[in-house]
């Protein structure tokens, strides 16, 4: 596949299908991994990176799980398609920066996507739509069971798999669930489940992981220690948290219903109203916006859309997808246009 063929396509963790998709859009679950012997990719010099991508390839090609799968070089990608790969949540910021032997492979459903030669020589990701962390692992593990039998990974018995932070090493095993909480944010108690949270030893980011605020009212919990406990472990932690957190907020909704029904309605349908409508429009507003549609839809307030368009704006929206739809470098106030331009189209604007 091409980088364009990404365009038109809906990732599947984007289709509003699994356990509680109303509340969680995502589930994700991401292994790292080392070969012995060598340096970690930030003491590399860039043959040793060189190399390493390519004993990584060749492994991958004898794999059949990968034959469906593209990589991609990053040195060979612009500053938009590293971008357009970035807003898609198939790579990281960092793994953008310095490019000089990395790579990304995508499987055709961007349902499992590999960095090579990031903070670590393979990172390993599997995502799927709704609260399914047992699914992701089922995947993630098959891959990295296929992948050690043809590859060294740095392993040590008393402290687990090697890796380039220590936070990491053991299972190097970082589950993460995707929450849309407006309703929390609205009563005022997102705070407090946040500082639970972090009592717990879980991490709560923004939308696009480490280093992001929190927009759209959306939060990506993740555990935080991945020594002394088992992949399983770490799962079923995550998902007790995340069934806790999603009845306060399906609680906090209900309140809303019931005790101030027209406020709610009239934060929906002036989200609605103006999305439909505007010529004009930012990113971060579109997201705001959005996140009240989506609650809206959630809630059988609004009828006239799906949860997967929705789902599906949040990305496409994105100021390198909208350069990559377009099919040229976008100046700000273009993307601005542009943007409200495919959300009228989306949404059956005028």
């Amino acid at each position: 596949m091409k980088l364009d063929d990404f365009i038109n396509k809906t990732g599947q963790w984007l289709r509003g299908t699994g356990n509680y998709s109303h509340i969680v859009m995502s589930s994700r679950v991401r292994l790292a991994r080392n070969l012995n012997k060598l340096p970690f990719p930030n003491k590399a010099n860039k043959k040793e990176l060189i190399d390493v991508l390519a004993t990584v390839q060749t492994a991958m090609d004898r794999a059949d799980i990968f034959k469906k799968s593209t990589l991609f070089k990053i040195s060979e990608l612009d500053n938009v398609d590293k971008q357009f790969l970035i807003e898609r949540h198939l790579m990281s910021h960092e793994h953008a920066s310095n490019p000089e032997g990395k790579a990304l492979v995508v499987s055709q459903e961007e349902i499992l996507s590999v960095m090579i030669n990031e903070e670590d020589h393979l990172r390993l990701q599997v995502m799927h739509s709704g609260l399914n962390l047992d699914e992701c692992w089922a995947i993630v593990n098959n891959v990295d069971d296929i992948l050690s039998e043809k590859l060294d990974f740095a392993y040590s018995i008393p402290w687990g798999y090697l890796t380039a932070c220590p936070t990491n090493t053991g299972t190097a095993m970082r589950g993460s669930v995707m929450l849309h909480l407006p309703a929390l944010v609205m009563t005022k108690q997102i705070n407090k489940v946040l500082a639970a949270v972090s009592k717990l030893s879980f991490a709560s980011r923004g939308f696009y992981g480490e280093g992001t605020q929190a927009s759209g009212n959306f939060y990506q919990i993740s555990n935080q220690v991945s020594m002394g406990q088992s992949e399983q472990d770490i799962i079923q932690n995550i998902i007790g948290l995340i069934r806790q957190i999603i009845e306060q907020e399906e609680q906090a909704r209900q309140a809303l219903l019931i005790q101030n029904k027209p406020m709610l309605e009239d934060k929906i349908f002036r989200s609605w109203g103006i999305l439909k409508n505007a010529h004009i429009i930012s990113s971060q507003e579109t997201v705001e916006l959005l996140s009240m549609v989506r609650l809206g839809v959630d809630l059988d307030i609004i009828k006239d859309v799906d949860q997967r368009s929705i789902n599906d704006l949040f990305i496409t929206i994105q100021p390198a997808h909208l350069q990559k739809i377009e099919g040229k470098k976008l100046s700000a106030s273009e993307r601005d246009a542009k943007r409200a331009s495919l959300i009228r189209q989306k949404l059956g604007g005028t």
